[in-house]
């Protein structure tokens, strides 16, 4: 059976989406935020002298990564079911993806010269000192460039939150398809969002790891 691309479905489709493409937005922000400072938070603890601290955070991240964001989504949503499903969804989010920016981030401060740390011990500056004021500014701006892209792999990845009912733009996609059997329309639409969304900012990111480079 063939089927004509509606454009008046798309166009009465496209303000239900972008108001989906809202909350996917809000979804990514929040989370790629909760994603950097939890991820920097977990670095800096793998780093810690105690075996009682690196052990347990070891072992939680490798749960998060050897588990499905589809599986912790679900899980999440029914353990705490007083708490709205977007709320779930962005924080779920940022802890999956904090396992991953710690490793970028692990990376970058290994990546800062030792004289660095040298330096700061003979100036006798304490470690929260030499944290903040030297190694710090020197890791996060080299891995600025993948933090984005883990950014954008969330983005990519909020189609997940349909499955706990969160409003993002898949599922606006889904409804309006369902009830006016426009599915081609919606979702051809939503994946078009995506791209306009996506690629300029892959293209930035890029740009800015090229630049960063030099």
């Amino acid at each position: 059976m063939n089927h004509t691309f509606d454009w008046n479905a798309a166009g009465d489709a496209l303000p239900l989406l972008l108001e989906g493409f809202r909350v996917t937005l809000l979804a990514t922000v929040l989370g790629t935020l909760v994603a950097a400072v939890l991820g920097l938070a977990i670095a800096v603890a793998g780093r810690a002298p105690s075996r009682f601290v690196t052990v347990p955070v070891k072992a939680v991240m490798e749960f998060v990564r050897a588990t499905p964001l589809l599986v912790q989504l679900v899980g999440a949503a029914a353990v705490f079911t007083s708490v709205e499903p977007l709320t779930i969804g962005i924080v779920v989010l940022g802890i999956h993806y904090a396992t991953y920016t710690s490793e970028v981030y692990r990376a970058g401060i290994d990546g800062v010269p030792k004289g660095q740390w040298e330096a700061c011990r003979a100036l006798s500056m304490s470690p929260r000192r030499t944290w903040q004021a030297v190694i710090l500014p020197q890791a996060v701006r080299n891995v600025l460039p993948a933090l984005g892209n883990y950014a954008i792999s969330m983005f990519k990845e909020t189609p997940f939150l349909a499955v706990i009912t969160v409003h993002e733009m898949v599922f606006e996609a889904r409804s309006y398809g369902a009830d006016h059997f426009a599915y081609t329309e919606a979702f051809t639409l939503a994946g078009l969002v995506f791209l306009v969304a996506s690629y300029p900012t892959s293209l930035l990111m890029r740009k800015l790891e090229k630049r960063l480079g030099h």
